[in-house]
């Protein structure tokens, strides 16, 4: 997954420098005000704060002033409940030389922990972030960003359910993530001074955990945010569901924490798995739960490094979570739920997938873009076999992320030019 990805980059965020080997505190949690439900609707706007913010990126020169303002938004659960959602908006000092009005980025960040101080909109600003002892992150959908914003588009990020707000980051579900992206546009659009309409175009757009909030907003847009002016969403490397993230990664180095992160959300977001989930988690898999709770990246803090990473080890019965999770009602519900696929974006897509993937496999990938296609979508799969297979510290899915910005970003300027969207659909019965 993308909280892998670790490098030592520096970046200037205002008038402070952050770089890599010390510690960085993140912006401390909101307290969020009781509302009636009325001023409560999806999107609405409940709190800011304005700043300035300087970008710097690899590969692109200098730094990219920007106007940032970090707010919290109404959003929904994933039973459809009322809840709020951090988000950030950058609208860059650089003109838009499209047609029409500036365009909106709704872009759904990598996989980077389950705590506040690993948030999104945290590591934007920091694009650096270390945990004691040793585990250090980098956010480098700065790059993207700062592309986007290098072309005149407005770009607003969501933290995802439960980050910078009392609760759990329920990672990989698929309804919080995607409600979560959509809300953080309409919730931009509604910004004053922003300059946008409320037909001005949006863009849905990430990659690895983010192309699957991506993917999950392009299938939700249809009922749930029908109104917002969707050109096109970039669906970059997404994983398929949590269960079979955890399917395809179980005992691999350094995954134990993502596989407690998903274990962490169904327990808050589904109570009825919280009786399961004790019963057969042993007391090896219970604190390698509690553990990763808060932590940020990929599990390279020394206690975590040490414990079992195979689940077979974590229950006491000696099945794998997989297998758990099949034989349980409970938790065969509230996973299956969680899976992309089962309707078709209304809008045209670009689906990105290396071949030789592991995080991502291209076969699964290329499933949901055929299935997509199926129930009528405009749909473009773009199959990498440039990326070599490669494990390790740096994986293919992890280097999947540079060339899918670069032909992205051509995509989604066409679409704002209404160039016709191409299509491949032909090619995958």
């Amino acid at each position: 997954m993308k909280s892998e990805k670790r490098a030592w980059f520096a970046v200037l965020t205002g008038t402070l420098i952050v770089a890599g080997g010390g510690a960085i505190t993140a912006p401390p949690a909101w307290t969020q005000p009781a509302l009636p439900q009325s001023e409560r609707a999806a999107g609405a706007i409940l709190r800011t704060e304005v700043s300035q913010l300087s970008v710097a990126a690899p590969g692109l020169p200098g730094t990219l002033p920007a106007r940032s303002t970090r707010f919290t938004y109404a959003s929904s659960d994933t039973h459809d409940a009322p809840t709020t959602v951090v988000g950030t908006y950058l609208e860059p000092t650089a003109p838009w030389t499209g047609p029409g009005e500036r365009p909106l980025v709704a872009y759904a960040g990598g996989t980077q922990g389950q705590g506040p101080e690993c948030a999104p909109s945290a590591m934007v600003s920091q694009v650096i972030r270390y945990q004691p002892p040793a585990d250090v992150v980098f956010e480098y959908d700065v790059i993207a960003i700062s592309q986007l914003l290098a072309r005149g588009m407005a770009v607003v990020m969501t933290d995802y359910h439960d980050f910078g707000a009392p609760g759990v980051h329920n990672f990989l579900n698929r309804k919080t993530q995607g409600y979560a992206v959509l809300d953080s546009a309409r919730a931009a659009l509604r910004l004053p001074g922003a300059g946008f309409t409320p037909g001005s175009p949006v863009v849905l757009y990430g990659y690895s955990q983010g192309g699957m909030a991506s993917a999950a907003a392009a299938e939700l847009q249809p009922e749930y945010a029908p109104e917002l002016n969707v050109r096109g969403a970039y669906v970059g490397g997404p994983p398929l569901g949590p269960a079979e993230y955890i399917a395809r990664n179980d005992g691999l180095p350094g995954v134990a924490p993502a596989i407690a992160w998903i274990l962490n959300g169904i327990a808050a977001d589904y109570p009825e798995t919280r009786p399961v989930l004790d019963a057969v988690l042993n007391d090896t898999g219970k604190a390698i739960l509690h553990d990763s709770m808060g932590k940020c990246g990929g599990g390279l803090s020394s206690a975590l490094r040490q414990q079992p990473q195979n689940t077979s080890r974590w229950t006491t019965s000696g099945q794998p979570i997989t297998a758990v999770i099949d034989s349980t009602p409970e938790l065969r519900k509230a996973f299956d739920q969680q899976r992309l696929g089962g309707s078709a974006p209304a809008v045209p897509v670009r689906v990105y997938s290396a071949r030789h993937d592991g995080g991502a496999p291209y076969p699964a990938v290329r499933a949901m873009a055929a299935s997509w296609c199926g129930g009528g979508a405009a749909v473009e799969l773009a199959a990498d076999d440039a990326v070599p297979p490669m494990t390790g510290f740096l994986g293919t899915h992890d280097l999947a992320f540079f060339p899918s910005v670069t032909t992205s970003q051509q995509w989604v300027t066409d679409r704002l030019a209404n160039v016709p969207a191409p299509v491949n659909c032909a090619a995958l019965p």
